[in-house]
């Protein structure tokens, strides 16, 4: 399947993100009056729990080992939002270079995930996943640093849930996020 990459791009860029509308396959563009950030300053926290599976080192990390699998593993829930068309999306947007997986594994088992797009200094996050206990977390936690490392500036969540807000995720107003993502866009970093 043709995918005006470009313009996917350039929406993402604009602010919007894509969907499936409902119980349709059809892709929507849709945007929030709100959207829900993880700060990459002093902010980002995470339960002491886990910063002991972190000290124990059962988890490593890897970057587009698995991205279809990640895809996958994002769209594998009773409701969601990742219908075919939007999986054969991002499989477009990481041929050319755009979509990324960041994956925690436990030997030669996928842990969990999370799947993004990276434009300029900007994070967009567009879901995450585990099959292993904690290895979602150990994943984000792990992002995190890699974005600090990086000087990436944005770590766009989109919608916020309880999970998000144990590591810090906030709530900023579209008009704040669009100026967040402007000055984001200026910076050019690299993930991988």
């Amino acid at each position: 399947m043709q995918f005006n990459i470009p313009a996917i791009v350039s929406g993402y860029a604009r602010g919007y993100f894509l969907m499936a509308e409902g119980t349709s396959d059809e892709l929507g563009w849709y945007s929030s009056q709100e959207r829900a950030l993880i700060p990459l300053d002093d902010r980002f926290r995470y339960p002491r729990s886990l910063r002991r599976v972190l000290n124990q080192n059962t988890f490593t990390v890897a970057v587009n080992r698995a991205f279809g699998d990640v895809v996958e593993g994002c769209a594998d829930r009773d409701s969601t939002w990742i219908s075919d068309e939007l999986k054969d999306v991002y499989l477009a947007l990481h041929r050319e270079g755009w979509a990324y997986s960041f994956e925690t594994w436990q030997g030669d088992e996928l842990a969990g995930g999370i799947l993004g797009l990276v434009i300029g200094g900007a994070f967009i996050g567009e879901s995450m996943f585990y099959r292993i206990p904690d290895g979602s977390k150990v994943a984000m936690v792990k992002l995190v640093e890699r974005l600090r490392s990086r000087n990436f500036t944005l770590f766009d969540a989109q919608m916020n849930n309880p999970h998000l807000e144990r590591f810090g995720a906030h709530v900023i107003s579209n008009k704040d996020y669009q100026d967040l993502l402007k000055q984001a866009l200026k910076n050019q970093c690299r993930f991988s």
